[in-house]
C-alpha cells in the first residue's frame, strides 16, 4: 500500500471523530475534482460550487458509513455525483418523462457504434459543447458515460430508470452526439 492510501485512511480515521483539520484537508485534496464533476452536471460555475460544498458536507456527516470497499475518492465522488443531479432535477425541472417515453427498441444501426468520423480529430471543446447543446437527458447520460466513466448500470441506477431504458437512451444519444458533429 503506498503512503499517499495509508494517509488518506489516516484522515479517514481522523474524520470519523469529527477532526476538523482532517476534513479541511480532505476537502483540499478533492475539492478540485469534485468541483469539477458538479460543473459537469449542473451546468453552473456557482452552483457547481454550492452543490460541492453540499456533498462534502453530507460526505462528513456520512462518514461512517464509508467501509473502504472502494477508494474514498469513487465513494465521495458518488455523493457529489448523485448530489449534483438531485440538485439539476430539481433546479431545471427535468422531464424525466424523456427517459421514460424512450422507446426501448434500439434500432440496428444506432446500435451499430462504429463511426465514420473521426472523433480524435474534434477538439474535446466542440465535442463538449455538442453534447451541451442536446436534450437534457442525452447530455445527462453522455456526461456519466463519457466523462464520469459510469457504466450503463450505474447510470439506469443513479437515474433510477431502467437499464433497458438507459441503453436505448445511451444509443439515442450518442447517435444524436454524432448527428451534431458531423454538422461542424
Amino acid at each position: 500500500m503506498n503512503s499517499a492510501n495509508q494517509n488518506i485512511e489516516n484522515l479517514i480515521a481522523l474524520c470519523k471523530q469529527k477532526n476538523q483539520l482532517a476534513q479541511f484537508e480532505i476537502y483540499n485534496r478533492y475539492c478540485k475534482a469534485m468541483y469539477n464533476v458538479a460543473y459537469r452536471i449542473v451546468k453552473d460555475e456557482h452552483f457547481a460550487q454550492d452543490v460541492m460544498q453540499e456533498g462534502f458536507l453530507k460526505a462528513f456527516t456520512k462518514i461512517n458509513d464509508y467501509k473502504q470497499e472502494v477508494l474514498f475518492g469513487a465513494w465521495l465522488k458518488r455523493i457529489i455525483v448523485n448530489y449534483s443531479i438531485d440538485f439539476y432535477k430539481k433546479n431545471n425541472r427535468i422531464a424525466y418523462d424523456d427517459f421514460d417515453n424512450t422507446l426501448y427498441k434500439v434500432e440496428d444501426s444506432a446500435e451499430n457504434l462504429t463511426d465514420s468520423l473521426d472523433f480524435n480529430a474534434l477538439k474535446v471543446a466542440q465535442i463538449l459543447n455538442a453534447m451541451k447543446s442536446l436534450k437534457d437527458n442525452y447530455s445527462m447520460v453522455l456526461t456519466l458515460f463519457f466523462i464520469e466513466g459510469y457504466d450503463q448500470e450505474e447510470i439506469s441506477e443513479i437515474l433510477n430508470i431502467s437499464y433497458a431504458n438507459c441503453r436505448t437512451t445511451l444509443s439515442r444519444a450518442k447517435e444524436s452526439l454524432r448527428n451534431k458533429l458531423t454538422e461542424i
